[in-house]
């Protein structure tokens, strides 16, 4: 794509954001609570818009040393954090089926890691499902459910990885149980009990659960959204790593 077409493209992005902006203050007059649909509707609106690719704005950064240490929770969310460091909170809140998540993970999802691997930040993944139509909702439900079934934080981060680098379409079925489990294999997954886990979906009712509750705690309308200390990161700063650092190191000031 020329610079041309990229910047007409990221024109009628932002264009395309606006009005969906505006509908969505409409819609919040109207019913004033988010619900679950509505939240998964809004998501698709906006990913159908591409509204990530436009702010893009730099290059991912390389891969530090190594990772800070990864903890799964036993609700499903994942901490990523040098020992001792509890400030500033860096919460991730994606869905392994969106394709923006997908953007930001690719783009600044290094970032996140050096930042967590440098003491600069806690980093803490929320999983979550916010599709409410198909195929889409259940291709998230089953990602969810197969990383909720790894106990390893390395892992864990690992599969997550995989995961997005293999997303499948959102018009097609896709994370199936078989390929969960393969992507499971390369991921250097140990659990004796993860084959028979992914295929029960024996978290497919944890991860709904989950997803519906921090939705409206946190009142998400979108995926990825990223909230530092509790206040919501500017879509623009998720996609750039240089803001996106410049942004969490000042916060650890």
């Amino acid at each position: 794509m020329g610079k041309g077409e990229r910047a007409t493209t990221t024109r009628g992005a932002r264009e395309k954001i606006k009005q969906q902006q505006a509908a969505a203050r409409a819609q919040e007059r109207r019913r004033r609570v988010i619900t679950y649909t509505a939240a998964g509707v809004l998501a698709v609106a906006a990913l159908g818009a591409g509204i990530w690719y436009g702010a893009s704005k730099s290059q991912p950064e390389e891969a530090a040393a190594g990772l800070a240490p990864v903890t799964v929770q036993s609700d499903g969310t994942v901490v990523m954090a040098k020992s001792g460091v509890e400030k500033p909170v860096l919460d991730v809140y994606e869905d392994f089926q969106c394709p923006a998540c997908k953007e930001a993970e690719r783009v600044s999802g290094q970032t996140i890691k050096n930042l967590a691997a440098e003491g600069k930040a806690k980093v803490v993944y929320h999983p979550i499902t916010i599709f409410s139509q198909e195929p889409t909702r259940s291709n998230s439900l089953r990602a969810g459910n197969a990383a909720r079934c790894i106990a390893d934080g390395k892992q864990w981060m690992a599969f997550h990885n995989l995961l997005f680098q293999n997303q499948p379409s959102e018009t097609a079925e896709g994370f199936t149980n078989s390929q969960l489990l393969e992507w499971g294999k390369e991921a250097g997954v140990t659990a004796p009990d993860f084959e028979q886990c992914v295929n029960s979906g024996k978290h497919v009712q944890a991860q709904q659960s989950y997803s519906e509750k921090i939705m409206d705690e946190q009142k998400l309308t979108h995926t990825p959204t990223l909230k530092l200390n509790g206040t919501e990161v500017d879509n623009a700063v998720v996609f750039s790593p240089s803001e996106l650092r410049d942004a969490v190191t000042k916060a650890a000031k």
